[in-house]
């Protein structure tokens, strides 16, 4: 088992990745930061749990990282390029909340030795761990499914303007997966009682625009939740299972479509 992460392989072609559930941050950086940033806001909170039983009824792998956010971002370039050259981003290391208030205490913010540090200790074990899985699961199938796990607060103006979409697939402007089975999945979300986007404010982060290779049998989607639709975006930001039973079916029923595509490809 890794410090890093955690994996509970299956032996589906499914595989979801859920980089940013993690919320343990080692003390000597635990305590440079500033008193709000030790709630840890910005978490994908509970996506683990969201997706649990579907995950283990699917028989989907599921890597979870441990460690936060505020640590490194795992679905960051390592070399730090912008994924939304323009716009407001967060970085490799964030030295901000998402509501742009300072995450560290003044002058403790990360130099460029730290970030080279953190990038191997904790960025690195989890995307070589994603990669084998992915050729893992290539081996067995010939294709793989990567789901990219995501939430964020419904409301953020940082980031976007209104009241994010409940459902928002990214797939880095249509090149990490193929068409057809996008519009499938999106056709599932339409049909749904959420609001949804395709390549909207979230087009899929780095793990999904760099795994992502349909030429290749490799086929990765973002999936980009807003929060409110299954727990309480505030503190003590509460799971609520009776919002999130009624979500956690039009979930499902988009990673059984993902799979159900997958098996009427040719190999």
């Amino acid at each position: 088992m890794s410090d890093i992460f955690t994996l509970k392989r299956r032996s589906s072609p499914l595989l979801l990745s859920q980089p940013h559930a993690g919320i343990e941050i080692p003390a000597s950086i635990e305590r440079r930061i500033a008193e709000p940033a030790k709630a840890r806001p910005d978490t994908d909170w509970h996506i683990d749990r969201l997706y649990s039983d579907m995950a283990e009824t699917l028989e989907a792998t599921v890597l979870t990282a441990r460690y936060s956010r505020y640590v490194i971002d795992l679905n960051r370039d390592p070399d730090g390029v912008s994924l939304y050259p323009g716009q407001s981003v967060t970085e490799l290391c964030p030295t901000t909340l998402f509501d742009n208030s300072p995450l560290y205490l003044g002058g403790e913010e990360p130099g460029e030795e730290e970030i080279e540090t953190r990038r191997g200790v904790f960025w690195q074990p989890y995307h070589d761990a994603l990669l084998e899985e992915i050729d893992r699961i290539k081996e067995m199938h010939g294709y793989v499914l990567l789901y990219d796990c995501h939430s964020i607060r419904s409301v953020l103006p940082r980031f976007f303007d209104g009241r994010l979409p409940t459902l928002n697939l990214g797939t880095g402007n249509g090149i990490s997966a193929d068409p057809l089975m996008m519009r499938r999945v999106e056709n599932i979300a339409s049909a749904s009682p959420y609001s949804h986007a395709l390549n909207g404010r979230f087009k899929g982060g780095y793990i999904t625009r760099h795994y992502g290779d349909p030429a290749n049998n490799i086929h990765a989607l973002q999936m980009e939740l807003a929060q409110a639709d299954y727990m309480e975006e505030v503190l003590p930001f509460t799971y609520l299972p009776a919002k999130a039973e009624i979500l956690q079916p039009t979930l499902q029923l988009i990673l059984e479509t993902m799979l159900d595509w997958g098996r009427r490809q040719p190999m």
